[in-house]
């Protein structure tokens, strides 16, 4: 909390301020404090200039990374609500979630329909479990998606058994393609096509999918297939092309 204390004090003091002036405001001896404050500079969060601190350029990236995340859902919705408008069936943004190998569905637009897939925001799944979650795990990196192979235990019942082996081919496939599609496979009865979005190193910041009964996906799965590339595809590009102006620093581009 002191680290937090300190960085906000500094975001209000363009000039920076004295050790003297961060142990007052902080209520922190300045013993302890210089404790706290040397690897912040050694890390290139600070910088001590004549003694005074200011933030450093490692903080500058730090915020452009949080201002990222704030802004990519509200970048991705108007593509989600597309997608949703051009198959009519639910649509779902899932992240990656590393420590836990889950999927968490951050974002969810359900289908008009009657008949339809139906989830709450906040939902995780294993990774392996889902067409959304197999393209996270398609386009992690790769030392983190191999370590991941090597020790997953496969747990979850699945409407079809999913084996390392098929897991593994399946996520070649889908790099290869560019996209993931299942029937039948999750839940007797419920389809579904996922679809990285990539940032413009080709980094995969989410998947796109929709999801909703399989007698639908039966008969359109083509169009389907295309429509959630198409807008995958289009939102990627968008993604690749936001820029975050920090004041000091380069422009970051998420």
């Amino acid at each position: 909390m002191r680290v937090l204390g300190m960085f906000d004090a500094l975001s209000r003091a363009p000039q920076g301020m004295a050790l003297s002036e961060l142990s007052e405001v902080l209520g922190t001896p300045r013993s302890s404090l210089l404790n706290l404050l040397r690897p912040l500079v050694a890390d290139g969060y600070l910088v001590n200039d004549r003694g005074r601190y200011r933030l450093g350029g490692a903080a500058f990236r730090l915020c452009a990374g949080v201002q990222a995340a704030w802004k990519f859902d509200r970048v991705v919705r108007p593509f989600m609500e597309d997608l949703s408008r051009s198959t009519g069936e639910t649509v779902l943004l899932g992240v990656l979630e590393r420590e836990t190998g889950v999927i968490t569905y951050v974002q969810v637009i359900h289908s008009p329909h009657p008949v339809r897939y139906q989830i709450t925001a906040g939902t995780a799944r294993p990774l392996y479990a889902s067409c959304a979650g197999r393209v996270l795990l398609a386009y992690s990196q790769p030392q983190w998606r191999d370590d991941y192979l090597a020790t997953v235990a496969i747990r979850a019942k699945t409407a079809r058994p999913i084996t390392k082996t098929w897991l593994r081919e399946t996520l070649q496939q889908i790099r290869r393609d560019g996209v993931a599609w299942a029937i039948d496979c999750y839940l007797d009865g419920l389809a579904s096509v996922a679809a990285p979005l990539l940032d413009v190193d080709g980094h995969c910041l989410a998947s796109l999918s929709i999801a909703g009964p399989s007698s639908r996906f039966k008969a359109d799965l083509g169009r389907l297939i295309a429509a959630v590339q198409d807008v995958a595809r289009r939102a990627s590009g968008v993604l690749g092309g936001v820029h975050l102006k920090v004041s000091g620093e380069d422009s970051f581009r998420l």
